[in-house]
């Protein structure tokens, strides 16, 4: 997972274009459930920016792990949810609103707090002066260029040209999960012979964090009182994370530049794909049924 046309070219521009399809679906409004929906926004917030990375590092700190794979699922815990997560919630017919008002929101707050949870987890797995830190004001001014400036566009096309920006979401959640595929196969096939020793360090670890993310917060969400959308919603926001920012991160000449720590962040990706899809179908009969019970009653 060596620096390369991929990791230095492609994996920022297909970032970019993702976030923009997530911007097309945005509207101002979609911030206002904040204050319409404000107990189920900040319980989102909570299990993602604060629940998942205390996860993270209580598994990392019982796991006997590599320290770049450790610092690796940090990392990836400390990411906002992404265009992934709302095509899910969508899927198993969750509060979609609620999902995509949470990725934004989220991906606003992680500008500033990445690289200080980095940063701290690794002086602790990997110890004083055997790691370069990752630069805090470089690395807030780069999240902001290549995840919120293509929001703020996408937002501004959607109210600028409603019509092109409706028509341009689906195009653009296909080419999301296209390049999210070409992203993650093609930085575990740049180091192909290194697949299953790849899954064999980190495969039993970023399971455990993903699913222990999905079934707390949908516990956490159900335990002060909302309902299975907004919880079903919530569940899929903490467990479907945005893998392609942080194997960025992880890869890029002038942040961190330790491709060792793209492996975990690129192998959850993997593992999220299919778990995504199992609670998917699952949240979507739930839903469906309530929804159904709804109407007869």
């Amino acid at each position: 997972m060596q620096g390369n046309l991929l990791t230095e070219v492609f994996l920022p521009l297909a970032l970019t274009i993702i976030m923009l399809g997530m911007g097309l679906s945005l509207t101002i409004k979609d911030f206002k459930t904040i204050t319409i929906e404000p107990k189920a926004v900040l319980t989102g917030l909570f299990c993602q920016l604060i629940l998942l990375p205390v996860i993270a590092f209580t598994l990392m700190y019982f796991w006997d792990l590599k320290p770049e794979f450790a610092v690796g699922i940090i990392l990836l815990s400390a990411c906002p949810g992404g265009a992934t997560s709302n095509l899910y919630s969508y899927l198993g017919k969750c509060d979609v609103a609620l999902s995509i008002a949470l990725t934004a929101i989220s991906s606003f707050i992680t500008i500033f707090s990445i690289p200080f949870l980095v940063n701290f987890a690794m002086s602790i797995f990997m110890g004083e002066g055997k790691y370069i830190a990752l630069p805090v004001v470089k690395t807030i001014f780069q999240i902001l260029i290549i995840t919120i400036v293509p929001i703020i566009i996408g937002m501004y096309l959607r109210s600028w040209k409603p019509n092109f920006a409706r028509q341009a979401q689906q195009p653009f959640q296909i080419a999301s999960g296209i390049f999210i595929a070409i992203i993650v196969l093609g930085a575990i096939l740049k180091d192909r012979e290194n697949v299953i020793p790849f899954f064999q360090e980190t495969g039993l670890p970023t399971l455990t964090l993903n699913i222990l993310a999905i079934i707390l917060s949908l516990v956490v969400a159900r335990l002060v009182g909302l309902n299975f959308r907004q919880s079903s919603a919530i569940s899929i926001e903490s467990g479907i994370q945005n893998g392609t920012l942080g194997i960025t991160i992880a890869t890029s000449s002038t942040l961190l530049n330790n491709p060792t720590i793209a492996i975990a962040p690129a192998i959850y990706s993997l593992i999220m794909f299919i778990t995504g899809s199992i609670i998917c179908y699952l949240y979507s009969k739930q839903n469906l049924k309530n929804e159904n019970s709804q109407k007869l009653d």
